[in-house]
């Protein structure tokens, strides 16, 4: 599905991230965890980008994208985009979804690669599904953390059906929590029961490459594996 809509809200996540908001068109149907193309006019020519939706299904009145504000040109008309101006979007798109079909999952997020566990995380809180989640998210510091405050009310609103294990690697003197990158310790410590979930990873090429291999040495089968490389995010 293609269509053009114009931004109806507009979120500043953390200094240098951003959601975007859009009237959902009426038969736009997707999974939590899957993207959309974006095509803005960026210099005179149309630049598409491929973003994961940071809404869930479950939010009928609206989608919405998230972006890290890089500083490259289509980052740029992004950041100075206003409430009222345009976008073309198509989609969806991508395969790396989860919608209760599995007991227990392990989601592995780095940096803005939390967008699309975010959209799986409303979407199981929101139906109250008995699927068991633990997300380990990624960052460098605590001003790098989108989502905390809506992920911090998930946990509480979801029956301890939802964990999420906050880790950052250049964590302040006062961090209280892990100041580690994702690693098979942290895995066997935070997931005892890895062996049985499925697992699901976002976030920059070479993070989810790394986060693969991990598994695979954790005897992993590749078919409890779904992924997404954010590239040049």
């Amino acid at each position: 599905m293609k269509f053009e809509e114009k931004t109806i809200d507009i979120i500043k996540r953390t200094n240098d991230v951003k959601s975007f908001r859009f009237r959902r068109p009426e038969g736009f149907d997707y999974k939590p965890g899957q993207y959309i193309l974006v095509s803005l006019e960026v210099e005179g020519k149309v630049i598409t980008k491929a973003f994961s939706l940071s809404s869930s299904p479950t939010e009928k009145d609206h989608i919405e994208f998230t972006k890290k504000l890089t500083g490259h040109p289509f980052s740029n008309v992004l950041d100075n985009m206003k409430i009222g101006d345009s976008a073309v979007i198509s989609g969806p798109f991508g395969k790396m979804t989860f919608e209760g079909e599995y007991a227990k999952v392990a989601l592995l997020s780095g940096g803005i690669g939390i967008t699309p566990m975010i959209s799986i995380c409303r979407y199981c809180t929101d139906l109250h599904l008995d699927a068991d989640i633990v997300l380990i998210y990624s960052n460098k510091t605590e001003n790098d953390l989108a989502f905390r405050e809506e992920l911090d009310e998930m946990m509480h609103n979801n029956n301890n059906n939802l964990k999420v294990v906050y880790t950052l690697t250049r964590a302040s003197e006062s961090w209280t929590g892990c100041r580690e990158r994702i690693c098979e310790n942290m895995v066997i410590r935070e997931i005892p029961d890895y062996r049985e979930r499925h697992f699901l990873i976002c976030g920059p090429p070479e993070m989810v490459r790394s986060m693969e291999e991990m598994l695979a040495l954790m005897n992993i089968p590749k078919d409890m594996v779904k992924k997404e490389a954010l590239a040049g995010y």
